[in-house]
């Protein structure tokens, strides 16, 4: 993939509108405008930012408790996402799913989930879907570091490999799983090790380098839309704020360690990037930081506006088997 000027922009303005669709969302639900629980994507949107670029709008991506960037960098319109969140019947689900459970098929969004590993083996539907009609289609799985100590993990990317599905497994590895450390719960160093267990490739991607995130999703998408089978992307990142917004504190995260991330800011080392190589001026870079400001601002309101669903229509879009 020719990364061009207008490329790089386009990163810059998908990270920053997760971050600032991410910290409206905080602002909103410490107001008890957002009912439910809201886990923030902070800090890790050059993740989902360098990973969707490389995908065409029909391939397949199923999401985590902590998805809203995953839906945004996938094409989500922000207005709907927004209401969905807000519990509006404008949203995506019409305000029965909210933060953990939405569901954007016009983008092939498959689902966030609240249950930790259960993307994993929801990912194997489509991939099998597309390699059986050979559309050339791909499917994209995005999990946690706690997600890849799951049974899952292991059967999803073992069946994958077996079958040469064309699915991206990618483990956004923050260090912690809830309050649990990496080193805690494994002895893995590199998850992205255990692909060698599989036969498929295992690549270490920096999660905070949109650019690293780009260049390696790239080739393990062309991987899998040529008929060669799954790759394990380990992207290496971090949280800026806790598991879940309101949560009552983080002291296990040592403050030099946080501090020493926040140096690695991706939007800030991307940005930096931008000016230094003469992509974009500070004044560009302004431009649009307000552009996208003005997007949240009318996705807040859009939500705001929005009418609750009415429960009379509770059974509605509802299947049950017996």
């Amino acid at each position: 993939m020719k990364v061009t000027d207008q490329i790089k922009i386009s990163l810059f303005r998908t990270m920053l509108r997760i971050r600032q669709f991410e910290m409206a969302v905080r602002e909103h639900f410490q107001k008890t405008d957002i009912p439910g629980f809201a886990h923030l994507y902070v800090g890790e949107e050059a993740v989902a930012t360098g990973l969707c670029a490389v995908l065409n709008p029909d391939d397949y991506v199923t999401s985590t408790h902590r998805g809203h960037g995953h839906c945004i960098a996938k094409g989500a319109d922000l207005n709907r996402l927004m209401a969905e969140l807000w519990g509006r019947k404008t949203g995506y689900c019409k305000g029965r799913g909210g933060s953990m459970h939405v569901y954007a098929r016009e983008v092939n969004l498959l689902g966030t989930s609240g249950i930790v590993g259960a993307g994993l083996p929801l990912s194997l539907g489509p991939a099998i879907h597309a390699k059986l009609n050979k559309s050339g289609q791909v499917s994209v799985c995005f999990f946690g570091d706690g997600a890849a100590n799951n049974g899952t993990f292991h059967e999803s990317i073992n069946l994958a490999a077996v079958q040469k599905l064309p699915v991206v497994f990618v483990c956004e590895n923050n260090l912690y799983a809830t309050v649990t450390a990496v080193h805690e719960s494994t002895k893995t160093e590199n998850f992205a090790d255990r692909a060698a267990g599989y036969g498929i490739p295992g690549v270490i991607v920096d999660g905070n380098d949109v650019m690293d995130v780009l260049e390696k999703a790239d080739k393990a998408v062309a991987r899998a839309r040529s008929g060669k089978g799954p790759t394990l992307l380990e992207c290496k990142t971090y949280r800026h704020f806790g598991h879940y917004v309101g949560e009552p504190g983080t002291a296990y995260r040592p403050q030099e360690e946080r501090n020493e991330w926040a140096k690695r800011d991706p939007i800030r080392m991307f940005c930096t990037h931008l000016v230094e190589n003469g992509t974009i001026d500070p004044e560009g870079i302004e431009a649009i930081e307000h552009e996208v400001e003005k997007e949240i601002v009318e996705a807040v309101e859009f939500a705001g506006n929005s009418p609750l669903p009415d429960p009379q229509t509770v059974a509605q879009h509802v299947w049950s088997g017996q």
